[in-house]
């Protein structure tokens, strides 16, 4: 095989560290990325190292700077805004599409997730899970365009779902509101429910918008 071709799949494993750090927590939003320190730590050069972070950059996680330094991207008030807008017109549409196809496998997907979310202590477990559940209820859906869209929403929107468990985690009213949705959204979607099963998550999302709106500085997202 050669360099060419080598290339493609070095650039992805270091696109696939990156984000799994970004997502894990372990690099946080503004933190800056060294390529020098990246390309030495994984044994390759830096064109691959480049290359990952201009992918990250077009899914929305990493900001290049005109001087080709590079950092994850920021937490703004403004983008979440937005993003959360358009999370809760689409989401609900794909859940609409989804839940006639649903197997008794899905169900049983989203019940166990459920389960575990309902003792989750951290934000390590409750996020894997999150999406375990969310995207189980979306299987069904026969429609690539829009679930691509809403897959991107959910990774460019990681950080703000997460720093907001955690804000949740301190607040035993809140989480026990994160707890009832998810019933109440389990409990339309294996009845069928195609009208109210999309009116419940978009009220799910908005009250997460909302929240995260309300506590914005204090989720350390400055205004745009």
């Amino acid at each position: 095989m050669t360099q060419s071709e080598h290339a493609p799949v070095a650039s992805q494993r270091v696109a696939d560290v990156i984000a799994e750090r970004i997502h894990s927590g372990k690099l946080k939003p503004g933190d800056r990325i060294k390529q020098d320190d990246l390309a030495a730590e994984l044994d390759i050069s830096r064109i691959p190292v480049r290359d990952a972070l201009r992918m990250l950059e077009s899914r929305g996680l990493v900001s290049m700077q005109a001087n080709t330094s590079a950092r994850v991207a920021a937490l703004t008030v403004r983008d979440m805004d937005l993003s959360y807008r358009i999370r809760e017109q689409l989401e609900p549409m794909l859940l609409a599409e989804s839940i006639p196809n649903l197997t008794e496998a899905d169900h049983e997907e989203m019940r166990e997730a459920k389960a575990q979310l309902e003792v989750v202590a951290d934000a390590e477990a409750y996020m894997p899970l999150s999406h375990k559940f969310y995207w189980a209820s979306f299987r069904g859906a026969k429609a690539p365009l829009l679930e691509q869209i809403v897959d991107r929403l959910w990774e460019t929107t990681h950080s703000y779902r997460r720093v907001y468990f955690e804000f949740a985690l301190k607040n035993a009213e809140r989480m026990e509101i994160m707890r009832v949705e998810r019933e109440m959204l389990f409990g339309v979607v294996v009845r069928g429910e195609v009208d109210l099963a999309p009116r419940i998550l978009a009220a799910h999302i908005r009250r997460s918008h909302m929240g995260l709106l309300e506590f914005g500085e204090k989720f350390g997202m400055s205004p745009d």
